[in-house]
Formats: structure tokens, sequence, C-alpha cells
């Protein structure tokens, strides 16, 4: 089961006018990868720090490429330093391997040009597995969703997710697109005070 890659395609499947902030969508990906690898027994969680295992072919390209990235000396990486360092531009890599996949088409219009054509799904098993988990209220896919922006919250349940390392690496994502969206927020009343001063002018 390959959450990162249901999460991305859950994301390509929400409505057209309620886009996904694709740093949101980088970080949550970045943190269903290490729940994968968590799970493929390619690393492991101690305390907050990401302790790699031999490195195994996950048969999935995308994960085999996060882990090789994972730092293999100690004191190793922590959670979060490894979700902003490899959650970066991460959401469009997800997107370019479904559209190399097949699993996306761009759709485009008259007046769309190439550049501003947008992905969508096509009909798939993948696309109705990553809708069946979702809809099933699968906690770990749930809660990245919410903190992504694909759901309003997470699904009931999901504060009595088991596991240390799920819950460790589920906060730091939490965390982690909490202060990206500070940020963004800081830097939008930065702009409209900037834009204030001009107009002052």
């Amino acid at each position: 089961m390959n959450t990162a890659r249901d999460l991305a395609i859950a994301a390509l499947d929400v409505a057209p006018g309620s886009p996904v902030e694709q740093g949101d969508l980088s970080l949550a990906l970045a943190g269903a990868e290490v729940l994968d690898l968590v799970d493929a027994r390619a690393l492991s969680v101690d305390g907050d720090r990401l302790v790699p295992a031999a490195q195994p072919t996950t048969g999935d390209h995308l994960l085999d490429q996060a882990a090789a990235v994972l730092v293999r000396e100690e004191p190793y990486e922590s959670v979060e330093d490894f979700l902003w360092r490899r959650g970066k531009d991460l959401a469009s890599v997800y997107v370019a391997d479904l559209e190399r996949q097949g699993l996306t088409t761009r759709q485009r219009g008259h007046l769309i040009s190439l550049r501003s054509a947008r992905n969508v799904l096509v009909d798939s098993p993948e696309r109705r597995r990553a809708a069946e988990r979702l809809e099933a209220g699968e906690a770990v896919l749930g809660v990245l969703a919410a903190a992504a922006g694909i759901r309003d919250e997470s699904p009931e349940g999901s504060e009595d997710l088991a596991g240390d390392s799920v819950a460790t690496v589920l906060a730091a994502v939490g965390d982690a697109v909490q202060e990206l969206r500070a940020v963004r927020q800081r830097r939008e009343i930065e702009d409209a005070a900037f834009d204030n001063v001009w107009r002052g002018f």
C-alpha cells in the first residue's frame, strides 16, 4: 500500500475550484513517504530521528529515491528536517510521476495555454483505491489529507492512532504545515501593507 501515491491522487481529485496548496501537499507527501518506508522496514523512528535500515528496494522508484537520501550517519536526521528537505517541490514530482504512468491527462480548452493546462485523473484502479481509502476513513491517510488541505478535518478516531512512530511523523507533518501557513500569512500581510504604502503616494 503506497500512502504517498494515494495522497497525491487524492489531491488531484479535489474540485477544481478548491486547489490544494503545493507546499502543504509536499510536506504531507514527505511524511507519507516516511510512513511508507517504515512499513517497508527501510527505516525506523527513534524518538524524533529517522534511523535508516539496509537500503532495500521497495518496488516504487519514488520511495527508493526517498530512502536513498536518508542521512546514514549518527545522530541521523530529525523527522522535521527530513520533511523540509525532501518536501521541497515534492508535489510536482508526484504529479509528473502520475502523468508518466498514464494516471492523469492534461485538460485543455480553447482558452487554456499548455502552461496552464491542468492535470486531471483518468479512471483507474489506483484512483478508485485512493478514494476508497479516504472514504473508509483510514486514519493515517485521513490525517495527512487534512494536513494537506484535501479534507477539512481528520477522520474520527485518528487521535487513537497506534504506534509512536506514526504519531511522531503525523505530529511533525502538522507542525511543519502550520509553520508554512504562518509564513504565507505573514507574507500576505507584509505584501498588503506594502501595497497600501504605494497607494498612499
